[in-house]
């Protein structure tokens, strides 16, 4: 995602100019809500998450929830009568799963009620290993819950100790299997490049979440983000930084051993057993739908409007108790904007861009990137769309940097 500017201030109301709802009743509508509970803070992350215990009792989980669903009201207010159905919605983190299974499922009610649920739809949570059992696994199912996502990132113990993440590797399977008795599909999560991860260890932790059998994998580099635990601990040398050419070869290890598995990449970081199994959610991000993010430091975006919630909960809290939005500040996309977003996001995918859709600089461009072995040149000239090959998703913001260059 861009690097959000400061923004213009946000309407007390929330309310969005009449240009941002005019087509919003043709195209898809996702809602994201981010629960910022964590029982540990994992020294790499640099999400709106918090402990319990730096919160307080005042802020408690209860209260939250009680929070999210004001929210939900307000976008109801604001989007009104000509709103959609719901296509998808993604509880994300933070651990969603430190709710109780009851506020979850009383959330998706809520938007259920709110803006109806389009047939099919995709309800997905992320989840710790160690923060689910089957009851719970089968309380999300039976009241909607589609998929689960699991924080798996390593299976081997002094990875996962670097990273901070406090869950047992074996509790991964345990997990896997609950989710798919409960009838929800499953996603694993990985992240590679931390410091003194072999390439040895990162083949076993591939290998180990394809035994799972898992319907949708992610695999991240790790980035070290500043201001965080891991950060500190590069700066003063008790950690190598990662090695962007370590990196490289690892994902060429996972790509090749899922596609020999056969999975399909369909977004640089992110690969499916079959389409059907892709993250919708996902993909309207990266297709510029139109989403509502619910909660502290949500971010949201309907035609053309971006905006961006407080972060701390006890303001968020606070917006919402007195009948304001807890929106920070947002911004109105320019048509250029929202052109170099397109093929920003949209060049990540497998079906990448279609040429004529690009500007003439860029389509002058197309044959040095070719050249480059950054672009499949087969589907370019008989597809007439710009697909990346895996050197070039190697080196995506330079094919970026090329078709956006004036």
């Amino acid at each position: 995602m861009p690097q959000l500017p400061e923004g213009d201030p946000a309407p007390p109301t929330g309310q969005l100019p009449a240009s941002a709802l005019t087509h919003l009743p043709r195209r898809p509508l996702a809602v994201y809500v981010h629960v910022p509970f964590c029982r540990v803070r994992c020294g790499y992350c640099d999400f709106n998450t918090y402990t319990l215990g730096e919160l307080g009792s005042e802020r408690s989980p209860a209260t939250y929830v009680d929070s999210a669903q004001r929210e939900l009201a307000l976008a109801d207010r604001v989007l009104g009568p000509d709103v959609p159905p719901v296509d998808t919605v993604f509880f994300g983190g933070g651990t969603p799963t430190m709710l109780p299974a009851a506020d979850l499922t009383g959330l998706l009610r809520g938007i259920r009620e709110t803006f109806g649920l389009a047939p099919g739809a995709e309800v997905t949570t992320e989840a710790n290993p160690d923060s689910v059992d089957a009851a719970y696994l089968e309380t999300l199912r039976e009241n909607g819950f589609t998929r689960v996502s699991f924080g798996m990132q390593s299976a081997v113990p002094h990875v996962l100790a670097t990273l901070d993440r406090t869950h047992d590797p074996a509790n991964v399977e345990r997990a896997v299997a609950a989710a798919r008795a409960a009838g929800l599909a499953v996603s694993l999560d990985l992240i590679y490049g931390t410091p003194g991860e072999s390439t040895g260890d990162w083949a076993t932790s591939v290998d180990a979440a394809l035994a799972l059998a898992p319907d949708h994998l992610s695999a991240y580099a790790l980035t070290v983000e500043e201001g965080t635990k891991l950060a500190a601990q590069v700066r003063r040398g008790v950690h190598p930084a990662p090695d962007p050419d370590d990196e490289a070869d690892k994902y060429a290890l996972v790509d090749e051993r899922l596609a020999a598995a056969g999975y399909g990449w369909y977004e640089i970081s992110n690969w499916a057993r079959t389409p059907t199994d892709r993250c919708r959610h996902n993909l309207h991000y990266w297709s510029g739908a139109n989403w509502w993010g619910i909660g502290p430091g949500a971010h949201s975006h309907v035609g053309g409007v971006r905006w961006w919630n407080v972060k701390h909960p006890s303001a968020y809290a606070a917006r919402l108790a007195s009948g304001d939005s807890p929106a920070a500040a947002r911004e109105t996309l320019t048509v250029e904007q929202q052109d170099d977003e397109r093929v920003l996001l949209g060049i990540r995918l497998a079906n990448g861009l279609p040429i004529d859709d690009l500007g003439a600089q860029a389509r002058l461009r197309v044959g040095e990137l070719i050249g480059d072995g950054l672009v499949d040149g087969q589907l370019a000239l008989t597809d007439r769309r710009l697909v990346l090959t895996r050197r070039g998703r190697l080196l995506a913001d330079t094919v970026v940097h090329a078709l956006l260059a004036t």
